[in-house]
């Protein structure tokens, strides 16, 4: 008899999920794993500040087709459950976001979500863009659970403001970090802005962290991987995809 070879990638599974996060809340989320019998990294993917738009859902196949088990927590699953909406979202933003404590218990969540999937491997990365990637060093920095993290154009880990949800920068908490990074970012971008990028890379060489970054050329901004908005850049979106698969293959396989 003829044995299949197919990939596992050539088959997969893309689902609305539901998992316990901070306090034992109920959230949602979306969950894209080959259907093979594995083992198969998991890796957490966390959307931008707009929500868990389709965009996002398509990253987490993405990754499926490469043979890991992704999960995207709707991090807004309490303030605008069924869905983004703008309304909500614009409003959180305007009250300073989130608390970062839940978003901590949110991540975690997912951890034990990925780890329940019988096909998991149990190494574990993370990977976010503009507020998730603030979210991927906030969680990394305060997690044991990962053994890779990748930041692509994360804005607000250095600086001064803080607020009731929001109450310590994340560039003060690196020395908790306890994953390798990589880094990705826009040299037109101010939110990150080249000065705050080279401040993070100072604060990781003196913690002694494992690290890679990459800035990308004076046309690339921010959001330069959303291939559904103006800000994209192919040139360096590709780029990145290759630095990313190479990254998480060193470290999650």
């Amino acid at each position: 008899m003829a044995t299949d070879k197919r990939a596992a990638y050539q088959g997969m599974l893309g689902e609305t999920v539901r998992f316990y996060g901070n306090n034992g809340d109920s959230i949602d989320g979306y969950m894209s794993r080959p259907l093979g019998a594995g083992p198969h990294p998991g890796v957490i993917v966390i959307h931008e500040v707009f929500g868990l738009v389709e965009g996002t859902r398509e990253i987490t196949r993405k990754f499926a087709a490469r043979g890991y088990i992704a999960i995207a927590p709707d991090l807004y699953s309490r303030e605008s459950p069924g869905g983004p909406d703008e309304e909500v979202i614009n409003r959180l933003r305007q009250t300073g976001g989130i608390p970062d404590a839940q978003v901590i218990g949110d991540l975690s969540g997912a951890v034990k979500a990925l780890r329940a999937v019988a096909s998991c491997s149990g190494k574990l990365g993370i990977i976010g863009h503009c507020s998730g990637g603030r979210y991927v060093m906030l969680f990394s920095c305060n997690t044991r659970e990962l053994s890779a993290a990748v930041n692509c154009y994360g804005g607000r880990v250095v600086t001064d403001e803080i607020t009731p949800n929001q109450p310590k920068p994340v560039i003060e908490m690196i020395a908790g970090l306890n994953c390798p990074v990589l880094g990705l970012f826009g040299e037109s971008d101010q939110n990150p802005s080249p000065q705050h990028v080279a401040r993070l890379r100072q604060e990781l060489e003196k913690q002694g962290k494992q690290f890679e970054f990459k800035s990308y050329p004076p046309d690339t901004g921010h959001g330069f991987f959303a291939d559904y908005r103006p800000s994209y850049r192919q040139e360096s979106a590709t780029d990145g995809w290759q630095r990313i698969f190479t990254f998480f293959g060193t470290h999650l396989r």
